[in-house]
């Protein structure tokens, strides 16, 4: 019986540690993701300040990309959808206007662009908390 019960207990932990495991990997590499989105994104704001169009087209045609990948999907949830379509509408949206070479409309796609990363934070932290408790 005590072999058992044993048996189950270092079982419940290995697969503790297993998910554990997982979980801070996904965590690591969303992580690293979101670096990469930060900088695609800085890149964008300099081409934009810069005027160099060719920049914040080919930087903003690979932050449009990225909200396709698998890693891009944090949570499953109709919020954290809505944040992506918004996020995907901005940069398109400043694409277009760099394309366009419309500076007055790839700032104001740039500023729409930034608030909804950190509304979409903001829904991020609040999930986080959520799951916590």
């Amino acid at each position: 019986m005590k072999t058992r019960l044993t048996v189950m207990v270092i079982g419940m932990l290995g697969i503790g540690l297993t998910l554990s495991l997982a979980q801070s990997r996904r965590s690591r590499v969303a992580k690293e993701f979101m670096r990469d989105k930060l900088e695609l994104s800085q890149k964008v704001l300099e081409g934009v300040a810069t005027e160099d169009w060719d920049l914040v087209i080919a930087k903003g045609t690979k932050l449009s990309a990225m909200t396709q990948e698998a890693d891009w999907r944090v949570f499953e949830n109709p919020n954290y959808d809505a944040q992506s379509k918004a996020f995907r509408q901005h940069v398109d949206s400043l694409v277009k206007a760099a394309k366009k070479k419309d500076l007055d409309a790839a700032t104001l796609a740039y500023v729409r662009m930034t608030i909804s990363c950190v509304d979409c934070h903001k829904v991020v932290r609040g999930e986080l908390v959520a799951s916590v408790h």
